[in-house]
């Protein structure tokens, strides 16, 4: 009969890819001889290799062996949760810090209807940190904005397609994007938020198309905060359309940029809590924003 710990450690070496890196990961103290060690007895066991060292890699007999383990001990922890506090459904979620704030309170109201003992984990982040916890198995269900083709293995499901504007103070003589491009050169300064993000780069693909080149001057942390500069004559900036704009901030349609798209991302068949929560999603873009699509 196999060691349910040697089993264990095998578990981390796969997942981590290599026995130095599960080594810091571990939840208790073992050195990297004695994991080695352990391995090999396993290995001589089953008789046969189930990871090449240098580099790291699963043969095919250990690439069985792990997806056997895996859904056992990635469940552990979410188990010994359920047997102390009791067994309520959960729902970790995972989206941008203004959709966690403003949006999905009103989506999770709708889903506690339905399982009045839900748990809640909420975590802020962007489609590549998602994707990750998606496939490690850390959240059950994410929002972002898509920025490329999610990973294999991923589903999604469209909640709204919304174009990029460009925010201009209230007082500023220009009337549309049209009047800005035909400028020989930029005058005023860009805000925008970091580049790395969805929302950036779709704005500097459109300037593509018009072979401009107009590099943000300031960086904000949220198109809230692009919204606050932009008012007080900093600049313009880059924002959304279907978003609450500043009181003193027109927004310009950029109709020929690319259009963000927001989606929902899970990993394998979802529960009947996540099913609940994209119901939920659905009706709600469907309702606050008429580009929302299918």
């Amino acid at each position: 009969m196999l060691n349910p710990h040697h089993l264990e450690l095998f578990y981390y070496v796969a997942r981590h890819r290599g026995i130095s890196r599960a080594v810091r990961h571990m939840p208790y103290g073992i050195q990297q001889p004695g994991l080695s060690g352990q391995l090999l007895q396993l290995e001589k066991q089953l008789g046969t290799k189930l990871f090449l060292r240098t580099p790291f890699a699963l043969t095919p007999e250990g690439e069985a062996l792990y997806g056997f383990v895996r859904p056992f001990f990635e469940q552990l922890d979410a188990m010994e949760h359920q047997l102390r506090t009791g067994f309520g459904p959960q729902l970790r979620l995972g989206a941008a810090e203004p959709v966690l704030r403003d949006h999905l309170p009103a989506v999770l109201r709708e889903v506690q209807r339905a399982h009045p003992a839900l748990r809640l984990q909420l975590r802020s982040g962007y489609q590549p940190e998602f994707e990750s916890w998606l496939l490690d198995r850390e959240i059950d269900l994410a929002v972002t904005a898509l920025d490329r083709r999610p990973a294999p293995g991923l589903s999604r499901q469209l909640l709204a397609r919304l174009p990029l504007v460009l925010l201009v103070p209230k007082r500023s003589p220009l009337r549309d994007a049209a009047s800005l491009w035909a400028r020989p050169a930029f005058n005023e300064p860009l805000i925008s938020i970091r580049e790395s993000e969805t929302i950036s780069r779709h704005f500097q693909r459109g300037l593509v198309r018009y072979r401009r080149a107009w590099t943000p001057s300031i960086v904000a942390s949220s198109l809230e905060t692009v919204a606050q500069f932009v008012a007080d004559g900093y600049g313009l900036g880059v924002g959304l359309a279907g978003t609450a704009l500043h009181r003193n901030v027109r927004a310009l349609p950029l109709d020929d940029f690319p259009v963000v798209e927001i989606v929902a991302l899970w990993l394998g068949r979802p529960s009947p809590v996540v099913t609940a929560a994209l119901d939920a999603m659905r009706t709600y873009a469907a309702a606050r924003w008429p580009v929302a699509g299918s």
